[in-house]
């Protein structure tokens, strides 16, 4: 696994997670800046990745980034809704 990290000349966050074979993939979410807030348009997982529980993963280190430098979530992607829905222990971070 690597770092968490914002990218935010592409308005992307990501983070690299090893998939079964050892290879490094990526997990991102591209987002646009609304203020202190972050609109997550979009969280995808590469393929090898899916159902490895990589995604859940970076989602919350997406949710722990944005508590860090004061920003509020604003998901617009449905698997961004559904994951904030199932973890009330971050509703404070959503705008």
């Amino acid at each position: 696994m690597t770092q968490f990290r914002d990218v935010p000349a592409a308005h992307r966050f990501e983070q690299g997670f090893t998939d079964g074979d050892g290879e490094l993939r990526a997990v991102f979410a591209d987002y646009a800046v609304q203020g202190d807030t972050r609109a997550i348009l979009h969280v995808e997982a590469d393929p090898a990745l899916r159902g490895s529980g990589a995604a859940g993963r970076f989602m919350q280190a997406l949710a722990e980034h944005a508590r860090a430098e004061g920003l509020k979530l604003h998901p617009v992607c449905s698997y961004a809704v559904a994951w904030l829905k199932r973890h009330p222990e971050y509703e404070d971070l959503v705008a």
